[in-house]
Parts: structure tokens; C-alpha cells; sequence
């Protein structure tokens, strides 16, 4: 019966030990939402980074502007270290604005589409290419078409699923279009692509993004139309053979060498243990780059921000990284990764910030198998800390520019924002500060910082 006794007792006490954990976590969590809601910077950064930059791909001007103004924005923080991560990134650039129209209908005369020209495009030859149209849901039916597409402008028209809740599944599950349709197209003789932009939308923004040509293939137009625009071209080849012009003046250069942006805080007692966070600095050359993604570059900053004003000091060095090339290469997540192999760092951890800077919904796990059961389960005895916050922990994907750490046995989250509205905006025009929220944008980083800091402590 004493032992009995004594073996509850102790079970009480472990239990208040877990409870005082519990609630003292809860309490600084608490400081953290406060702080960041009260005295958060990243929205004024990012102010500052659309309006006073603006976009910013890879390779120009703008990009190393950006860098130049992160690192001395780091700089400012009192961070332990901060520097430039080199890498070559690739060098594309869109030219004079480009042009396309239905020509010589019969029923709409000459009519104007709505376009962007795709990362990765080619240039069309000066007088434009003007051709016969041909609408195909799938890279599987440019396949059976085959030689009949030669000298033809092939119309990829397959939209994003409107049904489905997630518009980062509905995205993914059309983007094979303008990823490698003009490339397909390309190899059975096509003279030209047009791609349906990826967006649930019906307007009139056309969406950019990368495509991708092999080096021994030649590059042809590769064009995004806008979603109204889409649906006319649909509409009307139901109805009649449609002729389009089309003129592009994109050109790629070779390489140039760019930066990833580092700032940390040194661990006070596992220094050469690392927990990463991060978004990417690039941006398409169209709108401002505000969600897609300054605005994980500035919630990340603001990591480190608030744990300098909440007088944190880590256990292990936490790293503020503002990714390069992410959009057209991922030259800055693959150099980082190797930086990291090469110097024997231990990535504990990672984060990313790429889903916009709408209102944060949770996290997102992924990792080696070899590591993932037990981190994860360390990680969902959090739960009821950010379930205050309306946030969920589940399995998932984590992040691009740190999926090359997940060799390295490193544990990736992915932050996952409010979907609905990301991809109105996504590598377009209307990509600006404007559809910024800013207490949206506070609590992402607030979420963040928890994260990182429960990582720290307990992972």
C-alpha cells in the first residue's frame, strides 16, 4: 500500500511538472502573439520591399537590391552573423511586351488576348508566329496527336479543380501544363503554346510561372492566357478554326551570380545545431512579389526580430535564410543544403513560409522516414498550445527551398496559410502589397516563432 502511495504521489508530481511546462510554454506563447501583434515589423518590411523594390527575379537589378536591403535590414536587428550565400542563378528576361490575338475571326474580327509570357519562354521570330490552334486537355493527347500538331500553336486548357478545398492540390494537379506542355509540344513540331492560367478565377490576369525546355530542344512562345481570355478561345475553336498571332521578345542570358541572405542567432549550448527558417527572395518580373513570397521572407525575419525583443536566447543557432532563384532553378535551397553538408551542420530543423501571407491555418510535417515518426510525435504533443491559435499540425509537404535538407535527415515544416485567395494573385500582376492583411501577416509570424522556439526547446 506505501508503495502504491509513493508511486502516486510521484505520478502527481510528474504531472504537475508537465502541467507547470505546459502552462509556462502557453504563457510565452502568449508573449510572442502579444509582441508581434503590438510591435511586429515584417509589415512595414514589406512595405518597403514591394513598394520602394518591387518584383524581383532572378539574376536582375531588383534581386540584388533586395538582398542588399535584407541583409542590412538584418544587420539592424543585432543578429550574432549575417551574410551573403553565393550561387549562379539563372538569367531570363521577358523583353518589350508581348502580344498575341485572335486574327481573322469570323465572328470576332481581331481580338486581343490577355497574356504573359512564361518563365522560360522563347522568342518568336520578329513578325511573330501566326498559326492554327489546337485545344488539348492533357500532355497525354499532344502525345497521341503526335506529328499533327507540326506547325500548329498547341492550347493547353485543363483548369485548376474548382471543387477541391485545398487550391495548392487544384494547382498542383494542372501545373504539368506550363511546367512541361510547351516543351511537349515543342517535340512534335508545335510552333507556339498557350497555357490556361492556374488560378480558380474567372478574370482577366494572366499568370506567369516557369516552363521548362530541355537544353538539346529549341525553345518556342510559351504564353499564359488569362482565364476569361481561355474561355473565349475555347468557346469560339467549338465553333470555327481560329488563327492566333503571337510575338514574344524573351531572351535567356547565361548565369549570373546571386545571393541568399543568412542572418542567426548563435545557440547557447549546440551551436553547431541548426533550426532553419525561411521563404525566398526571388520573385516573377510581374507585380510586386508581396505573397509569393516576400511575405515569407519578412514573417521569417520577424522570427529573429522577436526573439531579440522577447530576450530568448536559444539553445541552438536559429537561421533567418531569404532563399534565391527559387522560382527558376531552386540554385539557392541546393547551394544552402550543400553549404550545409559540406561544413557538417546539423539541420534539426526547417521552415518555410511560401503559401502567401493570408491567415495562418497551421503546419505541415514532412521528413526522412528514418527521423519522421519520432519527431512528429514529439511535435503533436504541441497541438493543444496552437489549437489556441486555431493552427493544426499534420503530415504533409514543408517547402521547396528546404526540400533539398530532407536527404540530411532534417525535420520540414511547411507554415499553411488560408488558400483561398492565394492563387487570385499568384505570379501575376495583382501580386501587390495592397492584398497584403497585416494582422494576418503578424499572426503567421507569430505562429512561426513558436514553432521554432517549442522546437528548440523540446525536439
Amino acid at each position: 500500500m506505501k508503495k502504491i502511495l509513493l508511486l502516486s504521489i510521484f505520478s502527481l508530481f510528474i504531472l504537475k511538472i508537465n502541467a507547470q511546462t505546459s502552462n509556462d510554454d502557453a504563457l510565452f506563447i502568449k508573449s510572442i502573439y502579444n509582441k508581434a501583434l503590438s510591435n511586429g515589423q515584417c509589415y512595414r518590411w514589406e512595405e518597403y520591399l514591394c513598394k520602394k523594390i518591387g518584383n524581383r527575379v532572378s539574376g536582375s537589378e531588383n534581386y540584388n537590391r533586395a538582398a542588399n536591403w535584407a541583409k542590412s535590414t538584418l544587420d539592424s536587428l543585432g543578429l550574432d552573423s549575417v551574410w551573403f550565400q553565393p550561387c549562379m542563378v539563372p538569367r531570363w528576361v521577358r523583353g518589350k511586351k508581348e502580344e498575341a490575338k485572335i486574327v481573322k475571326s469570323s465572328s470576332l474580327g481581331n481580338f486581343k488576348l490577355e497574356i504573359l509570357a512564361l518563365g522560360g519562354s522563347g522568342a518568336s521570330p520578329k513578325n511573330g508566329v501566326n498559326a492554327e490552334v489546337i485545344e488539348v486537355k492533357s500532355l497525354d493527347e499532344v502525345d497521341q496527336l503526335g506529328d499533327k500538331v507540326k506547325g500548329k500553336i498547341v492550347f493547353y486548357n485543363r483548369p485548376m479543380d474548382n471543387t477541391l478545398f485545398n487550391t495548392g492540390q487544384a494547382y498542383g494537379g494542372a501545373v504539368d501544363q506550363r511546367v512541361a506542355g510547351p516543351a511537349r509540344a515543342a517535340k512534335y513540331g508545335a510552333v507556339a503554346a498557350i497555357v490556361r492560367s492556374m488560378t480558380t478565377l474567372l478574370d482577366d490576369f494572366p499568370h506567369t510561372g516557369t516552363t521548362q525546355f530541355p537544353d538539346n530542344q529549341p525553345t518556342i512562345p510559351a504564353i499564359s492566357v488569362s482565364t476569361n481570355h481561355a474561355e473565349v478561345l475555347s468557346a469560339l475553336l467549338k465553333k470555327e478554326k481560329v488563327q492566333v498571332e503571337i510575338k514574344t521578345f524573351c531572351e535567356k542570358l547565361p548565369d549570373v551570380q546571386a545571393y541568399s541572405v543568412i542572418g542567426q542567432i548563435k545557440g547557447s549550448e549546440k551551436s553547431n545545431e541548426f533550426i532553419a527558417v525561411g521563404g525566398h527572395l526571388d520573385s516573377w518580373d510581374v507585380g510586386e512579389g508581396a505573397h509569393d513570397d516576400g511575405t515569407g521572407c519578412v514573417q521569417s525575419m520577424e522570427v529573429l526580430y522577436l526573439m531579440k525583443k522577447l530576450n530568448y536566447r536559444p539553445k541552438h543557432t536559429i537561421r533567418c535564410v531569404l532563399f534565391a532563384n527559387e522560382e527558376n532553378g531552386l540554385a539557392g535551397g541546393k547551394k544552402y543544403a550543400e553549404e550545409a553538408l559540406r561544413k557538417g551542420e546539423i539541420h534539426l530543423a526547417a521552415i518555410e513560409s511560401d503559401g502567401g501571407g493570408n491567415s495562418p491555418r497551421g503546419f505541415s510535417f514532412e521528413g526522412d522516414e528514418s527521423i519522421f515518426t519520432e519527431k512528429f510525435k514529439k511535435a503533436m504533443q504541441w497541438q493543444d498550445l496552437f489549437e489556441t491559435y486555431s493552427l493544426i499540425l499534420k503530415k504533409g509537404g514543408s517547402g521547396a527551398d528546404i526540400s533539398p535538407l530532407k536527404k540530411q535527415k532534417t525535420f520540414l515544416a511547411g507554415l499553411t496559410a488560408d488558400p483561398q485567395r492565394y492563387f487570385d494573385y499568384h505570379h501575376t500582376n495583382a501580386d501587390t502589397f495592397e492584398k497584403v492583411n497585416e494582422r494576418e501577416l503578424k499572426l503567421g509570424a507569430a505562429a512561426m516563432t513558436s514553432l521554432v522556439i517549442l522546437m528548440d526547446k523540446y525536439l
